[in-house]
């Protein structure tokens, strides 16, 4: 099988949709030889932070010597970011070796009238090279919800955590915070431990906290007072945590938050026996790099470029561009129709001079046209664009050296549009 034949496979899968239920990945496990239960997880969930949390704790832990397993959603650039061990994407053909080895189970799953999804046959590749890999732990990142997230099928994690809790997926998770937060807490095991994000909605500690009784799971809030800030700007935050000095290269007071979850997550690796020194800390977290996630491409003009797609991710945006970003600003923006996107353009609509509109490459894509209309309401001028490169003439029309230009609104678009950005600003 190649690359390209086994990636046309895994897609076909889409067409099964999201189905709630572990019945799929436990039969699917069951038969690769449950490779699951021969490491050790961390296991994170939210609506918000979840990227940052898990690629911070995997470099982290692979400073330490450990071999890692990294599992995230969504990829931005390349489908096989959903797989990576210290840092390295699986190569092509591990991956096509991988999909022929799993494949005839899926097929037989198939004729039992238990079809496998796309993200169930995701997670199982991702666990079974872990496994064969060697991987001593590898974090694994939560895809929607909890309680029936395919990544569920893990042992009681060394550290489980959860992420600021919003809404999002309101159609499967329910449209309310506290449904959101008692799907989430689904990941809360029997004796495990759990590190809930230190600012949550009004009612997200109290379920987070009833679900930890119930499990008998030890529950731990960072304690922000514990975190001195010494300097914050574009480049991301320099702080202090006791006696340690560290840097985030990500950008926004949230950031802060996201690390204060995983400094609690190491304290519960040390007390499981992993040996996590300082200087490993140190150099983790700065080594850390997630693309998309307020990404910096060019400083004259700024470019920053953030996939976030819910109206959480649009606040903590316009956090950080009224805080380090002071002058003109240009949005080109794309999302999803299944997206709140009248809410993100009410958070960030203000803040621009200019929006230009574009339709991703996506069948779930909100229309250009469709989203320029709503954004013509929040600020002085939306303009839809054909294709994305006709939306980046557009947006650096009438652009200074001293202005910002702020790609957002989806993963999908800042996949599709990341190369053309790197094209255009190479160098500056």
């Amino acid at each position: 099988m190649t690359y390209a034949e086994a990636l046309e496979k895994i897609n076909s899968r889409l067409l099964f949709g999201m189905k709630p239920g572990l019945e799929r990945m436990e039969r699917l496990m069951e038969r690769l030889g449950n490779p699951q239960k021969r490491m050790k997880f961390v296991h994170v969930c939210g609506t918000n932070g979840k990227g940052s949390a898990c690629t911070l704790t995997a470099s982290v832990l692979r400073e330490s010597g450990y071999p890692t397993g990294l599992n995230i959603s969504p990829y931005v650039m390349d489908f096989r970011e959903r797989f990576q061990i210290n840092g390295e994407m699986i190569s092509k053909e591990e991956l096509a070796r991988e999909l022929d080895e799993i494949w005839p189970v899926v097929e037989r799953l198939d004729r039992e009238e238990c079809p496998v999804s796309e993200f169930e046959l995701v997670t199982a590749i991702a666990l079974h090279w872990f496994a064969k890999k060697g991987c001593d732990i590898a974090v694994m990142e939560v895809g929607m919800g909890g309680l029936m997230d395919a990544t569920n099928i893990i042992p009681v994690p060394e550290a489980a955590a959860m992420m600021s809790i919003s809404l999002d997926h309101t159609a499967w998770l329910g449209d309310t915070v506290e449904q959101i937060a008692r799907e989430k807490a689904g990941i809360i095991k029997d004796g495990g431990r759990v590190v809930l994000y230190p600012e949550q909605r009004p009612g997200v500690r109290e379920i987070v906290e009833s679900a930890c009784r119930e499990h008998g799971a030890q529950l731990r809030v960072p304690d922000l007072s514990r975190l001195q800030v010494l300097r914050e700007g574009i480049d991301g935050t320099d702080f202090q945590e006791g006696g340690l000095a560290l840097h985030t290269p990500f950008l926004g007071a949230h950031q802060v938050k996201n690390a204060a979850v995983v400094l609690e997550i190491v304290e519960i690796l040390r007390e499981r026996g992993f040996s996590i020194p300082d200087k490993a800390l140190v150099e983790g977290f700065a080594k850390t790099f997630n693309p998309a996630r307020m990404e910096i491409l060019s400083r004259r003009p700024l470019c920053l470029l953030d996939g976030g797609h819910n109206p959480g991710c649009a606040q903590a945006l316009r956090d950080a561009l009224e805080r380090f970003v002071p002058g003109q600003k240009t949005a080109l923006m794309g999302m999803m129709a299944d997206k709140d996107s009248a809410a993100a353009l009410k958070i960030l609509g203000p803040l621009f001079q200019k929006v230009v509109t574009v339709t991703p490459e996506n069948p779930r894509s909100l229309s250009a046209e469709a989203l320029a209309e709503q954004a013509g309401r929040f600020c002085r001028e939306a303009l839809p664009a054909e294709s994305c490169r006709e939306a980046l003439d557009l947006a650096l029309e009438g652009l200074g050296e001293e202005d910002a230009l702020i790609v957002c609104g989806s993963f999908y678009l800042a996949g599709e549009i990341r190369p053309l950005l790197l094209e255009k600003f190479s160098g500056r």
